[in-house]
């Protein structure tokens, strides 16, 4: 059989590891193939060398049957191949238009040539039904349309082969549909397009053929149509998966923190993003706090930690009022955070994991005395934590954060966060962008916390989660809670009309 691309025998090596141990990848004309696989197991290094930013220590690429050689994105471009990045690589102060061109600009006597490409890109964007404000800035818009930005720069320059490197990671459920729809239209124009995921239902819904790649090794490739969920998953983590979260029913204890009449305002245009918010978090409960996206959660989070002050409303944890307090105060007074941005607000990146093990500790008695740090007792610690939580790291306790990935920097902001013993954990999208083995792992752990009664508010914009994992859901629109629920005592629908605040219930 004729393929568009062949990557045969590609091994790829870091310091420490073999990301890529001779995989080969056959992509077909006019397909959708996935590629599969847990966090770490090469799939982004694969991409990463088909487009051009690394290259392999052995193997070889072909299009059309031909061996081709590809040093630089550049190389790739000239082939027909595109990508979209899992970290978007778009200038956040150029427009829409700008970064749709940027690099194949069109120039007269040093100056830029913007009506033809003005044109083509609103003709693509009107074809593909990928509607843009070509005049927007990138950080005036959603992440939704900096993803249809990206897309919109491959179709410009006329690529054929489309790789989408976890191209839901950042996506409301709507929006991932409406990319579901989008790839398909892209297929049915003739383009063929690689689909990097760890999502089992996006690659039923969308995907041709799945290649699965474990521990930098290929696994196998299937037709997606005649295999099952579970043997996605068995395939992809080598053991069968619970698809499923296993927990007692249970009564809750006491009150461990209590919200009343929160408000937090825009600190630009004074609108209330968290609108006289009440409610409790109970020892032995996990309470979800449902919502699509940018309705206040990070907000009413923000306001929860510290990191954003309140402008009315108390906080109370352990009968202790916090509102007043401190990020730190409030770790010391028994709040765990789990934040929803683990690169931004949950690790120092340039820091190795030891360090970033004791981000929350390193000042208490047990790892410093007068102001020196106990070296010995830090690497000891994260070693203990290291293997109790299964963390993953090319050098152990001294793996520069930035290395490792996405799965594993997880795990260790939740070995960190739980190992504190906190009354209340706060976790933020705990599972955002993890594999089905990383996610069981993580449920498990709240379960674990709920069981050792613990309060946990989880927040959540993935609906199978929020169904599986909370006793009870909080739906909040627009800065306030619409609806106060049990898991068993609503549908899908109903959550999403609460949602999309087309519905309200009074609290129970």
């Amino acid at each position: 059989m004729d393929y568009l691309i062949e990557m045969c025998g590609i091994t790829k090596e870091f310091p420490g590891i073999v990301a890529n141990d001779n995989i080969t990848l056959q992509l077909k004309k006019g397909e959708i193939h996935a590629l599969l696989g847990e966090n770490g197991a090469g799939k982004s290094t694969l991409m990463s060398v088909l487009f051009g930013l690394y290259r392999p220590e052995k193997g070889e690429i072909k299009k059309n049957g031909r061996t081709v050689h590809i040093h630089g994105p550049n190389d790739a471009t000239r082939l027909g191949i595109g990508m979209v990045h899992q970290h978007f690589k778009l200038v956040h102060n150029f427009t829409v238009l700008e970064n749709i061109i940027l690099g194949v600009e069109t120039t007269k006597n040093g100056l830029l040539k913007l009506d033809n490409a003005r044109r083509q890109v609103v003709e693509l964007s009107r074809r593909y039904k990928l509607e843009i404000d070509p005049d927007a800035l990138i950080s005036d818009i959603t992440v939704g349309m900096q993803q249809r930005v990206e897309i919109l720069k491959m179709l410009y320059r006329e690529n054929e082969i489309l790789i989408f490197d976890e191209p839901t990671a950042v996506l409301t459920p709507q929006e991932i549909e409406e990319l579901i729809r989008i790839m398909k239209d892209l297929v049915a124009e003739g383009k063929s397009i690689l689909f990097i995921t760890h999502k089992l239902n996006e690659i039923k819904a969308a995907a041709d053929r799945c290649t699965v790649l474990r521990k930098g090794k290929y696994i196998g490739t299937v037709d997606v149509a005649e295999s099952s969920k579970e043997k996605l998953s068995e395939m992809m983590v080598g053991r069968q998966v619970s698809l499923s979260v296993e927990k007692d029913d249970r009564e809750p204890g006491r009150v461990i923190l209590e919200v009343e009449h929160l408000t937090v305002r825009s600190k630009t245009h004074g609108k209330a993003l968290v609108d006289d918010v009440s409610f409790q978090v109970r020892e032995g409960e996990i309470v979800c706090i449902a919502g699509i996206d940018g309705n206040g959660q990070q907000e009413l989070v923000y306001a929860l930690a510290g990191m954003l002050s309140a402008e009315g409303g108390r906080i109370t944890l352990e009968g202790r009022e916090i509102t007043r307090d401190d990020i730190r105060g409030r770790g010391l007074s028994g709040l765990a955070h789990i934040p929803e941005d683990r690169h931004r607000h949950g690790l120092v990146l340039d820091y190795n994991l030891a360090f970033n093990l004791v981000l929350q500790s390193y000042f208490s008695p047990r790892f410093q005395k007068g102001g020196f740090l106990k070296f010995n007792e830090i690497y000891h610690y994260a070693d203990s934590l290291i293997d109790r939580f299964d963390i993953r790291s090319g050098q152990g306790a001294r793996t520069i954060a930035r290395s490792m990935s996405g799965g594993n920097q997880q795990k260790a902001i939740i070995a960190r966060e739980i190992d504190r013993g906190s009354p209340l954990l706060v976790a933020v999208q705990p599972t955002r962008g993890l594999d089905v083995g990383a996610i069981e792992y993580i449920h498990r752990r709240l379960v674990a916390e709920r069981s050792n009664g613990k309060g946990v508010l989880l927040v959540s914009l993935e609906l199978d989660e929020v169904m599986d994992v909370s006793d009870r859901i909080l739906v909040i629109y627009e800065g306030a809670i619409v609806a106060d629920v049990k898991p068993k005592e609503a549908s899908y629908q109903e959550l999403g009309l609460y949602m999309a605040g087309s519905k309200k219930r009074e609290r129970a």
